[in-house]
């Protein structure tokens, strides 16, 4: 019994923070919708979500996550609720994002 409490205590502790974004991409100037979704604990972040696709790598500082997504460089700040991306140069995004 006590094994069994063991194992489920990390998944009951863990929670999911889901943000909408509306970035607007250059020099388009078309506007997406990204859905990220931050799976954490109450000391890391434990996994990071964008548009439903798992990212691999991350870094986090205090409040801004950095990935990359499929050639696109994205920076997502928590706390002002900014998304900043960059396609290599190519194409870059700013917009908003709000907690749902």
């Amino acid at each position: 019994m006590l094994l069994g409490l063991l194992l489920t205590a990390p998944s009951l502790l863990a929670a999911t923070a889901r943000y909408r974004c509306e970035a607007v991409y250059l020099p388009a100037r078309s506007t997406w919708v990204r859905n990220v979704e931050i799976e954490h604990d109450a000391r890391r972040v434990l996994a990071l979500r964008i548009d439903g696709v798992p990212v691999h790598s991350f870094a986090v500082d205090g409040t801004v996550l950095r990935t990359a997504l499929d050639n696109e460089r994205i920076v997502l700040n928590t706390a002002s609720g900014r998304w900043q991306s960059d396609f290599r140069g190519l194409a870059q995004a700013q917009g908003r994002c709000d907690r749902e």
